[in-house]
């Protein structure tokens, strides 16, 4: 699938994120949009997985630690054709399907019920080590927030994986500058993350997290410790009214804002 066929799916999906969220007035909306990129690639270049049969012993894991962005792992599950697209519409509504926050009993395709902040890489950590253990050759991808990695959890498992050298472990790490409280760098600054990654015995990448290339380049790259791929994205991203602002990650579009988003991705 070439970087064209891509464009037209995260187009798509964001279409999709938009209206779910509008109609189940569902929050994280820049949260979900920042992530559309990341996800495609992944489940479209990637993952080694079969919609037919999503929990194949074998297939490669996906965790989204930062589930409160769960609206863009349904779209792109969807699209992939692990369910419906019409399950969409039973997105946080009342008697719906997909709640706000993952629930792996909700969907197939989900590994992991998630939401509370910072247990997403220690969950991907045990099903890493656990294929080491094995001698199988899945790997896991845990996807995490900026603002998560405050979670002092993080760190523990950080130091765990790259203890154990999980080379089969990749943590992206959604860097949009944003958390729920302000620029995350302003309430607790991560920074030299980077070389904090690295002195945890960890191989760290920072991509552009909108650029398909530089994304599978850096999923593709092959390491002998546990990767981390730090990806500069842009909250609410495609939508210009969105982009970079906090108060997307609480609201959803309204009618109006709806009508004028999808006329830009038109």
């Amino acid at each position: 699938m070439n970087y064209l066929d891509l464009s037209k799916i995260v187009q798509d999906i964001r279409r999709n994120i938009l209206y779910m969220n509008n109609r189940g007035r569902a929050s994280h909306t820049g949260s979900a949009l920042s992530i559309v990129e990341l996800l495609v690639v992944l489940y479209f270049k990637i993952l080694r997985i079969d919609p037919e049969n999503p929990y194949k012993s074998n297939r490669d894991r996906f965790i989204l630690s930062k589930a409160h962005a769960s609206a863009a792992l349904y779209a792109v599950l969807a699209k992939r054709g692990f369910f419906s697209e019409e399950w969409l519409k039973k997105f946080h509504v009342d008697g719906g399907m997909l709640p706000g926050h993952l629930d792996k009993t909700s969907a197939p395709g989900i590994e992991v019920s998630a939401g509370s902040l910072g247990h997403g890489l220690s969950i991907g950590i045990g099903m890493a080590l656990a294929g080491k253990l094995d001698k199988s050759d899945y790997k896991v991808y845990v996807l995490c927030g900026d603002g998560e990695i405050n979670e002092g959890s993080i760190w523990e498992g950080i130091l765990f994986a790259g203890a154990k050298k999980l080379d089969n472990l990749t943590l992206i790490i959604d860097y949009n500058k944003w958390q729920a409280y302000g620029r995350t760098n302003e309430v607790i600054n991560l920074e030299p993350l980077s070389l904090k990654l690295k002195s945890f015995n960890w191989y760290p990448v920072e991509i552009d997290g909108h650029s398909f290339e530089e994304i599978e380049d850096a999923l593709n790259l092959k390491v002998s410790q546990p990767k981390a791929i730090i990806a500069h994205t842009i909250k609410g991203k495609g939508i210009s009214f969105m982009e970079d602002r906090l108060e997307w990650h609480y609201k959803s579009p309204s009618e109006e804002e709806l009508k004028k988003a999808l006329e830009e991705l038109e």
